[in-house]
């Protein structure tokens, strides 16, 4: 039975009947129903049923060393061995940890019989005579701080004595007190009765000492002591930073990329090269060939997703007949280049600012690299025909007895998937993959166009009829248009022609209300039915708003994306690169569309089958033939040294080089790229690259640097005024006093959409953060996982959209001193040349 008796008055040394022995800082002891107070420097245990030293195991004269309490594990669980005693009292043993605090006593006892008793009460480990150091989590080079620890006096009497601290090399286990400068490291103290002091030892971190560092800090009066002893990590004040400069090149041209830094690095006394690195892909092209196998492998059986897949092996087959290279290269990957099928996030390790092991987003780079993998698999001719065959009788379950087709089997049917499965068909028919009968999909088309009408006319018959022009597109309407323009062929009569006739009246007087793929897709249906006035009208307002950019290519700053299908980012650039096509644009601008729908893959993973499907036809099917291109590719640094590829990736025309750091000079940030588009001089493929330049250097000589990914790093101070807390931002040189409250305020800013964003905010040893809880948060629209270490806090982005956002935590200042607060640095993981930080800055805090 568990003990269960209320506490009572019980004299010094006097013991109750009921026993259950354990281990307390590694000593003997008795818990019993209530207990007293036993004096000593032992370690004993209070509480609502309270625990006391066992008078037995007392020493009789105070050691000549302290014992020093080292095991602070919060949680003290064990599988206990009865024994019984001849009165039928239970007993065991356990080993308790160290610290002075209240702990949580559960106990679970049963007999055979599954009688069952359950206790839970709180515990106090304490002592007469304790110190409770307020430690920080790590330490780095360069800090001066104060040391603080709490001394704690539980007798009835004023006492006074002397606190110590002692500074070890962990590695060596010799002292380092003169190297820390802990010049008083005995300090007197008085302490009056049941209560406390502070205590404080200054300290320095040298340079040049970044190992684990030792602490112990004992306290005496008279035979009494306490102590604890714990071990730090000191982090180097020499922090890696990866400056890049990412440069595109769309054509043959030269550009000049300055590395200012570099140049300039020559001026600094703290700075050391590591590495020059150089990459680039000479033909880009061939990622959106990787991201094919995607289309094939999605694991959910809805119509679209089905039809998909068929497409895909469609467009495969197709590919395979017109570029015989493909599957030469393919082969080539498989038995010389393994890191062709490896994922972008698996790649460049030593460029990036974390390891793909320590982010969320392992499965999904191990996801990205076997879909790549079975790129073979997806070019297999025989393969090709029997998954067709397959996905085909599919598609026919799928379709109702009306034409239309049910997102997932069993389901009602849908009007957009319908639409959108005979628009893919239209684009293969376009292609010439299927022929102008269409071929197997013949049975599919017809039912799926009768379908497709009849919707059309029902909302013909519900349309105000009283209204003279509707104030909005009618979406369905406009997908109907562009998808009929592909079968002109299979013609309408009767009450189907008259609703058809009507919404497009309706569209050609309201398309300046519809948005970018809504323009594209009314443009390519009055075009290809005759209306060319209206579609070049279209056009030219297309042509009007649109960016050129020589970084990113011919893009619109509407194609931002949202929650609707007609507001797809990558779907809509494929379109229009369709009407650009269509409508028979320079090369060039087609090029230029292309070239930003490219640059997309380059940090994007294209995660839905639509987007890939889209891209791929619109990348590899429109316009000039990119695959076959070979452009020659010359990076010049300087005056040194001229890199050009000795053996590319086969296809990408992926090619490294790093250069030691003792082979950089600043020279060498005088960088100019050469693009020679030696075998297809027409095709203007785009070549994608960047120049990384890692070095070392001190935090606090750090500066900013920026590319189209962006952070910067603001650090305010909670002030309580009249009207409430108020945040004023910390200028270099302010002071802050120990129990502020600081935010941290981190903008960030692209220029384009990104997937896999990682930010690293380095903090101060003196800092401590309000939420160590690691989870998914919400700010505004963007969403992200927060995890908190010890030197520093994380942020996971997934996706990242187009603008600026900021994130925000919170802290608290903890130690007196003078802090290096690191820097802020952000980098895609996909691609790791858009990269950036902040400066380094220093904090002073002064102790209250």
């Amino acid at each position: 039975q568990l003990p269960s008796a209320a506490p009572r008055e019980q004299k010094e040394g006097e013991m109750d009947e009921v026993v259950v022995s354990g281990y307390i800082s590694q000593k003997k002891t008795s818990v019993t129903g209530s207990a007293s107070v036993v004096k000593g420097e032992e370690l004993f245990v209070t509480g609502d049923q309270q625990s006391k030293l066992d008078s037995a195991d007392l020493p009789v004269t105070a050691p000549t060393a302290p014992a020093l309490r080292t095991n602070f594990n919060e949680t003290a669980f064990f599988f206990p061995q009865l024994s019984a005693d001849s009165n039928g009292l239970f007993s065991f043993s356990f080993t308790m940890p160290e610290s002075v605090t209240t702990w949580k006593w559960q106990l679970f006892a049963h007999t055979k019989s599954l009688a069952m008793g359950y206790l839970q009460q709180a515990i106090i480990t304490q002592k007469d005579l304790m110190v409770q150091p307020n430690m920080p989590r790590f330490l780095r080079e360069g800090d001066k701080m104060e040391i603080t620890t709490k001394v704690v006096n539980l007798t009835d009497k004023e006492v006074t004595g002397q606190a110590e601290l002692q500074l070890i090399d962990a590695t060596t286990n010799q002292p380092v007190d003169g190297w820390f400068r802990n010049f008083f490291p005995n300090q007197y103290f008085t302490v009056a009765a049941k209560s406390t002091e502070l205590v404080r030892f200054p300290v320095e971190v040298p340079y040049q000492f970044d190992r684990a560092l030792t602490w112990k800090i004992i306290a005496r009066v008279g035979e009494k002591t306490d102590g604890e002893s714990s071990t730090l990590p000191v982090l180097s004040n020499r922090q890696l930073v990866t400056e890049a400069i990412p440069f595109f090149i769309n054509g043959s041209s030269s550009k000049d990329v300055p590395l200012t830094k570099l140049i300039n690095s020559k001026d600094s006394e703290t700075l050391s090269n590591q590495s020059l690195t150089v990459e680039f892909s000479a033909n880009p092209a061939w990622y959106a060939i990787q991201s094919l196998p995607y289309l094939t492998e999605y694991p959910y059986e809805c119509a679209e997703q089905s039809f998909n897949r068929l497409y895909g092996y469609l467009i495969a087959d197709h590919l395979l007949k017109a570029a015989p290279r493909i599957k030469k290269i393919l082969l080539e990957w498989q038995q010389k280049d393994s890191t062709a099928f490896l994922s972008n996030l698996q790649k460049n390790e030593q460029l990036k600012q974390v390891l793909l092991e320590e982010t969320p987003w392992v499965l999904e780079a191990k996801s990205e690299a076997e879909q790549k993998k079975r790129l073979l698999l997806l070019f297999d001719a025989s393969k090709l025909e029997q998954e067709a065959a397959k996905l085909i009788a599919k598609l026919k379950e799928m379709q109702s007895s009306n034409g239309g087709f049910s997102w997932f089997k069993g389901g009602p049917d849908d009007r957009y998937i319908t639409q959108y499965i005979l628009t893919g068909i239209g684009h293969l028919q376009k292609l010439g993959i299927i022929g102008a009968d269409y071929g197997i999909f013949a049975p599919l088309v017809s039912s799926g166009l009768r379908y497709a009408d009849q919707r059309l006319v029902e909302d013909y018959n519900k349309r105000d009829k009283a209204a003279k022009e509707p104030s909005y597109l009618n979406y369905f309407a406009v997908q109907y248009h562009y998808m009929r323009s592909f079968f002109s062929s299979a013609g309408l009569s009767g009450e189907y022609v008259l609703a058809a006739n009507h919404y497009r009246k309706e569209i050609q007087s309201l398309w300046i209300k519809g948005n970018l793929l809504s323009k594209a897709m009314i443009a390519l249906a009055l075009h290809r039915t005759g209306d060319k006035l209206t579609a070049t009208g279209i056009l030219r307002s297309l042509q009007q708003t649109a960016i050129k950019s020589a970084d990113k290519g011919m893009y619109w700053k509407a194609n931002t994306g949202g929650y609707y299908w007609q507001e797809a980012p990558i779907e809509t650039q494929a379109l229009m690169i369709e009407l650009f096509q269509e409508l028979k644009q320079p090369a060039t601008t087609i090029n230029e569309m292309k070239a930003w729908l490219l640059l997309n893959k380059q940090t994007n993973r294209w995660s839905t089958t639509k987007a890939t499907a889209d891209a791929c036809y619109a990348l590899l099917l429109q316009g000039s033939n990119w695959l076959e291109a070979q452009p020659k590719i010359s990076v010049k640094l300087g005056n040194i040294t001229t890199v050009t590829a000795t053996r590319e990736e086969a296809g990408t025309g992926y090619y490294q080089k790093i250069i030691p750091g003792t082979a950089v000079f600043p020279e060498m940030g005088a960088i100019k790229i050469n693009v020679e588009q030696a075998q297809a001089p027409n095709a203007n493929v785009p070549v994608w690259g960047a120049v990384y330049w890692q070095y070392f250097d001190n935090l606090e000589n750090i500066t900013a640097a920026k590319t189209a990914l962006a952070v910067n790093k603001q650090v305010l101070v909670e002030k309580l005024t009249d009207k409430g807390p108020v945040l004023e931002a910390i200028q270099e040189g302010n002071t802050l006093k120990v129990g502020d409250k600081l935010v941290v305020r981190l903008e960030i800013s692209t220029d384009r959409q990104m997937e896999y964003v990682h930010v690293k905010d380095m903090r101060a040893s003196s800092l401590e953060p309000t939420n160590v809880l690691s989870g998914y948060r919400w700010k505004g629209s963007l969403g992200y996982y927060e995890s908190t270490r010890d030197a520093s806090t994380n942020f996971f982005i997934q996706y990242l959209p187009k603008g600026n956002h900021v994130l925000e935590y919170s802290l608290f200042v903890s130690h007196a001193g003078t802090f290096s607060n690191g820097i802020s640095t952000i980098q895609c993981m996909y691609a790791p040349e858009f990269t950036s930080h902040t400066e380094g800055i220093k904090l002073n805090i002064e102790a209250n």
